[in-house]
This record gives C-alpha cells, sequence and structure tokens, in this order.
C-alpha cells in the first residue's frame, strides 16, 4: 500500500461498490425480510458478523494452541464479550 493510500478496519471507510453473486431464493428471502432499500445494509452487517466470528476463532484457536483447551463455557464468554468489546464498540480488531 503506498503512503497516499489509506487503510480501513473492518466496517469503516467509504461504501463501495461490489459484485455478489447469490442465489435467487436467497436474493428474494433478503428482499422480503428487509426490503430493496435495505439489501445492502443486511449484507454488509451478515458479512461484519461472519467477519467477526472467524476473527474470534481465530483468536481462540491461537490460544488453544499456546495453553491448551478452551472449555465451552469459556468460549461462549468469549464470544459474548469480543462482541460487547469490539461490535458494539465498533472497533474492530485487524483481520489477520
Amino acid at each position: 500500500m503506498s503512503e497516499d493510500e489509506e487503510s480501513y478496519s473492518i466496517g469503516e471507510g467509504p461504501a463501495t461498490r461490489v459484485s455478489l453473486s447469490l442465489p435467487e431464493g436467497t436474493a428474494e428471502a433478503i428482499r422480503a425480510r428487509v426490503g430493496k432499500r435495505e439489501f445492502s445494509a443486511f449484507i454488509t452487517e451478515a458479512v461484519e458478523r461472519e467477519l467477526r466470528g472467524q476473527i474470534l476463532d481465530e483468536y481462540l484457536a491461537d490460544y488453544e494452541r499456546r495453553e491448551g483447551p478452551v472449555s465451552a463455557e469459556a468460549q461462549e464468554r468469549a464470544r459474548q464479550v469480543f462482541d460487547e468489546v469490539f461490535a458494539e464498540g465498533e472497533q474492530w480488531p485487524a483481520a489477520s
């Protein structure tokens, strides 16, 4: 990345157009649920939720490699804390 290019965290920066292919039934279900005008916002929220889950999974896997198994209860608590700290605070960790 050059000095003139700005780097954005997940959920930040100006909107950019992308091409996305979905099964027609999926697209129809989204439109029925949120309407045509909120389609992009719905997709954005779903993608950010998936990214958040993948980042947390990476953190938990790294922790398990270093410290050993993490109980199901501890994993659930980690997900709750992660959501509270990063999602609600609109601060995202760097994606790897």
